[in-house]
Order: structure tokens, then sequence, then C-alpha cells
């Protein structure tokens, strides 16, 4: 821990004499912080102080990114207080409505985390056994972005179309969705050898009013489109209050929280779900119907401060269970069905029968809510775009698939502006308030939308990497093979 804080911490438990297990909040100014594609972000750190006073447990409560080697001020006493510094957002670091990414001072803006890290509790931190440890590669962030650049633009992608694709994986991986980040990477690949997806394609908008949008995505690159999309949608709610752009012809788009974040970014609510290749079952069937079908929804608060949920309608994404097929590992039961139509924990028959459970489980622990949020988002997605939907879109394959997807997509920005005064200060308190219900394990503080991810972050930010499982590592040494690039470093 910081000397100073150390010092006011034994100040706090031994000079006032604040009963065991009180909780303080020590708010530690940081420099301003931004992520790789610009939303500013800031940290703090919360110390309960434990029943012996000799130890605390901290928690990083908001990103940390390109932290600078000393804290910029001394720390501030502030009960129950979760935010800090204020941060600003450079716009160079946006992107153009036509998609296009612009340079980069520095690659995606990533520095390595020279403080010490808190203690997070492990399940908090996602932190790794000493056995799970060995299983593992640490690479850095940049060197994975290079990498999946190298394979993109190899796979005939032109360059600002390989950043952005590359940028959206590494996020996913560098937020903890290891699921789609370097994982997707191969699929992407092979969809491209098989013409069935086009790095090339640059989105053409069909129809248009002051607030909507129509869009083709010409098969292109889910996060080509993606990005195309959402910059449209802002600007639309900007000029006029709201964007709504639904996206035809489109691909993967990785995690649908990267396209909120942009709005966020922009000082929007942003709104983002695409429809999937069927994965999951409808409640009371055995067999797949719609896909996982994410939704994410992202509002921005005050210093950095937000709120960014990012989720399936299944129990799962497909990725969860492709992770634990890779490791050898099994998969708890309620994530998916065997071909019986009956939960099963076997990762590898999860795996080919490709039938996930919805959210929430059996129709007796409320699935069908799931079910008719992945109905929703295919109302949204597929039908009001005029993509593929439901059975229609092609199956899930890892190999790559020789026809096109044509997956619906949606995009949402909303400006908090056109409403009542003082949103991201309101955001920000529901968020204090949230963090600061009395917590049922002392060692396990109450959590927020995009705080799980923030967490994570951190951690990558301390130990100067990304910790992919061996068998990923392999995956992408025969790849590059295959392809013939530069093979991926590990630190």
């Amino acid at each position: 821990m910081h000397a100073p804080v150390r010092r006011f911490v034994h100040n706090i438990c031994f000079q006032n004499r604040i009963s065991r297990g009180t909780v303080v909040a020590i708010a530690i100014p940081l420099p301003p912080l931004r992520t790789s594609h610009g939303y500013a972000t800031s940290s703090s750190i919360i110390v309960q102080t434990c029943a012996s006073h000799r130890t605390t447990t901290t928690m990083i409560t908001s990103t940390i990114r390109l932290i600078r080697a000393n804290v910029r001020s001394g720390p501030v006493a502030a009960a129950r207080q979760l935010s800090s510094t204020s941060s600003t957002v450079s716009p160079s670091d946006s992107l153009s409505t036509a998609g296009v990414l612009q340079e980069q001072n520095q690659t995606n803006g990533w520095k390595r985390f020279s403080n010490r890290q808190p203690n997070f509790d492990q399940s908090q931190r996602r932190t790794m056994s000493s056995s799970a440890a060995a299983k593992q590669g640490l690479v850095a962030v940049e060197e994975a972005r290079r990498f999946m650049v190298d394979c993109l633009v190899r796979s005939k992608t032109p360059l600002a179309h390989a950043k952005q694709q590359a940028d959206l994986l590494v996020e996913a991986d560098y937020r903890g969705h290891f699921s789609h980040g370097m994982n997707r990477l191969e699929m992407y690949i092979n969809d491209l050898h098989k013409n069935a997806c086009s790095g090339e394609a640059v989105p053409t908008i069909l129809n248009e009013t002051p607030a909507t949008a129509w869009v083709d995505g010409n098969n292109g690159l889910g996060a080509v489109v993606g990005n195309f999309c959402m910059d449209l949608a802002i600007r639309k709610a900007k000029e006029v209050g709201v964007g709504w752009v639904c996206a035809k012809r489109s691909n993967h788009y990785g995690i649908a929280g990267w396209y909120t974040l942009r709005a966020m970014n922009a000082g929007c609510i942003g709104m983002s779900m695409t429809n999937t290749s069927p994965l999951a079952s409808p409640t009371r069937s055995k067999e797949a119907a719609l896909g996982t079908n994410p939704i994410s929804v992202g509002a921005p608060g005050q210093d950095g401060d937000g709120f960014v949920l990012d989720m399936a309608t299944t129990a799962v994404a497909v990725g969860k269970i492709e992770m634990q097929r890779r490791k050898n590992e099994p998969i708890p039961v309620g994530w998916a069905q065997g071909p019986d139509g009956h939960p099963t924990t076997d990762a590898s028959v999860a795996f080919d029968t490709a039938c996930l459970m919805p959210l929430g489980g059996t129709e007796v622990t409320s699935g069908y809510k799931g079910y008719g949020l992945g109905a929703m988002v295919e109302v949204f997605c597929g039908i009001l775009s005029g993509a593929n939907y439901a059975t229609k879109i092609r199956k899930w394959t890892h190999a790559g698939a020789d026809s096109e997807a044509d997956l619906g997509q949606c995009f949402v920005a909303i400006n908090p502006g056109c409403f009542a005064p003082g949103f991201e200060g309101r955001l920000s308190d529901l968020n204090s308030i949230l963090r600061n219900m009395p917590m049922t394990d002392p060692n396990h503080p109450v959590l927020v939308a995009g705080d799980p991810e923030r967490l994570h972050m951190a951690k990558v930010d301390q130990e100067g990497g990304l910790p992919y499982h061996v068998n990923q590592i392999k995956t992408c040494t025969e790849l590059s093979q295959r392809l013939g690039v530069k093979p991926i470093e590990v630190i």
C-alpha cells in the first residue's frame, strides 16, 4: 500500500479508535486516465479495517489505465466515497462516422501499471491459482494487437479495418472477456479466407431520417460495421437527441459493450445488441432457435464513473463453453443442454450440441424471461433490419462458414442533455448507493455493471500483460505458421 495511505489508515484505526469492521473510503487522486478508444476514467481505493487492525482489503472501483508511477497528491478521507479526480477525453481518439480509425500517439494508449496492485479478493480479481498460472502465458497488450493486425492484413483485410477489428478483440481480452478476444481471431480468419466475410467491405446507408438510419453492412467485418453505425447514431443524438441505427448483412461484432463505451465517450447513453447463429433453446424446447443475442447498455457518470452492462440473453456466451473445452474443464450445471435436452457438464458435449440454456435456466427458475429477452433482441435486430433471424441464420461454426451470416444489429445513442439536468451526477450517485449497500460478505463488496471489468483491467495493468491459456498460445502459434506472420511473443 502507498506509504501515505498506510499512515492514514494507522491514524484512523489507532488514534481515532474507529471500531473494527468499519468501512472507510480513501479517495486517492490519480492522474487522468484514458481507455483505448478515449473514455476517460479515474480511480479510488476503499479500505475496510479488519478484526486485527493489521490487514486491510482494498478494491479498485474504476478503470486503471495509463497509471503513472506516483500518486499526484496525498490521501483524502471521505467516508463511503467512491469517486476521485476528474479527467478529460481527447477527441483525437474517436473514430469518424465512416468507421476509419485515426492513428493514436501510442498503440491503443496502453501502458504498464507500475504501482503496487491492491489486494483484490480472489473471485473479484479473477485471480489465477498457482496451478492455473502455470497453464498460462503472459502477452503484452501491444503484442496481442500487433499479432491480430498482422493476421487480419494477411487475410485480405485493409490495415484500417484490421486495426478496428484488432482494437475490439484486444479490448475484450483486456476487460476479461477472453471468449470474445483472441479466442475469436481464428474464426474471423477462416471466414475471410472462405469469402464468407469481406475484410474490404464498407457499410452504406440505405435509408435515413434525422433520428434513424438503415444500414447495409455489405458483409463486412463486425467491428467496421458496428463502429460506423454507432458513430452515426451518436451524430444523430447530438443533433436531434436520439439516434437509432439498424444494420443488416453484418458479421460477429465482438463484445456489445465496445459500442456502448463509444457512446459514453461522446457523452451519450448507448445501447447495442445483435442477433447470432441459433445457439439457445426456447423454453420447453431441446433444440436451439435463437442466438445468444447479447445486449449492452452504457451510461456515463461523473469523473470517469459509469454503468456498463454487457450481457448475453443466454446463461453464458458460447465462447465461455469454448474456453472450458479448450482448457479440458467441465462446465457448471445450467449452462447448456445435451442432445437429450437435459443439462450437461461436459464442455465438449455442450460445444457439439450447441444448445445453450436461456438466461434464468429452466422454466421453474424463470428461464422464459431470458427466452423473452432473446426474442426481443431478434425483433430489433433481425426483423427490423431485414437481416436473417432465428433458424434462418447459418449455424455457428468455429471453422468458418461457406455462406454469409447476414446478422442484424442495432445501435442506439441518447443525448442526456435533452432530458433532466445533472444526469451524470445522479448516475454516479446511483452507483455509489449500490456499491455501498450492506455486504453479505465483507470480502465481497457490492459491485455495479462494469466493475468486474475494471478490476480485471487493473490486474492486467499490474501484471503487464494479458494472461492467455497455454492452449490459446498454441493456437496462435499454429495460426502464425499457417499465415506466415511473426509468431506471438510471450513475456
